[in-house]
């Protein structure tokens, strides 16, 4: 079957993300890559369990922590968190992301891939103030180019600085061509940064994602190198032959 055939037959809160939990090291690392201090009020859109909400709190000392859920027993799992842990200063909503208030964010944690979904959030995210910052994971926000990457975690300010695909896979890459190597390394980051469960599964998600990220660069002509190197053909070859996935027509 080709790769979107693949994807289609996953359960749907796979491919949202909706059943995602980051690591409290990721979280860590992220709050660290962002400078997050005490004059900082943070929003976690889609906070899940609240862990992240604690972290930032307990740990960094934000000067509000709010998290909003639309999902009614995880965020009752992070009201239990919250009341265990006696925290203050932390508001957690069963709301939906595109309705809610966020105007007094100074720093954003969103990590969504649906595409009506960003583009509401986009006009949000517009409005705030000067200075704030989203932080997304694995790719910048739509049209943007980033101010700052660790990939997979990239930060963009407000003002945000216009720039196409090509030159947002070229800063978040920090260079002038992708080679299979390059993708390969950023690959197993997001891999590690996402920290499934299941990491007998990791090394299958680190092929997937390198092929995406070559195949996307070759597209957009900023491959190292016009052939197919052999490592891509025989990732290719090892996706058809014992997965019976087929990627080779996304080669435009």
């Amino acid at each position: 079957m080709k790769i979107e055939e693949f994807l289609k037959s996953l359960p749907n809160d796979i491919i949202s993300g909706d059943d995602v939990q980051l690591t409290e090291y990721s979280f860590r690392r992220i709050f660290e890559f962002l400078d997050l201090t005490e004059k900082d009020v943070f929003y976690h859109l889609g906070c899940g369990d609240g862990k992240g909400i604690a972290i930032a709190l307990e740990e960094f000392n934000v000067k509000k922590a709010i998290g909003i859920e639309n999902n009614k027993e995880k965020i009752q799992q992070a009201k239990k968190l919250a009341k265990k842990k006696n925290l203050k200063n932390m508001k957690l909503l069963l709301e939906d992301i595109r309705t809610a208030e966020i105007d007094d964010a100074s720093v954003v944690l969103f990590w969504f891939t649906d595409n009506d979904i960003i583009e509401i959030m986009m006009r949000k995210f517009e409005n705030l103030q000067p200075g704030s910052r989203i932080v997304t994971i694995w790719g910048s926000l739509p049209g943007c180019l980033p101010g700052k990457v660790d990939f997979p975690y990239i930060i963009n300010t407000v003002p945000f600085k216009s720039g196409d695909l090509k030159e947002q896979l070229l800063a978040i890459f920090g260079t002038k061509c992708i080679d299979f190597v390059t993708a390969w390394e950023y690959a197993e980051r997001y891999t590690k940064a996402i920290g499934s469960s299941n990491s007998e599964n990791d090394r299958f998600l680190t092929i997937l994602q390198s092929l995406v990220i070559w195949i996307n660069a070759k597209n957009l002509g900023i491959t190292c190198g016009n052939e197919i190197p052999d490592p891509i053909k025989n990732y290719m070859g090892i996706l058809k032959t014992y997965f019976g996935i087929e990627v080779e027509h996304l080669l435009k």
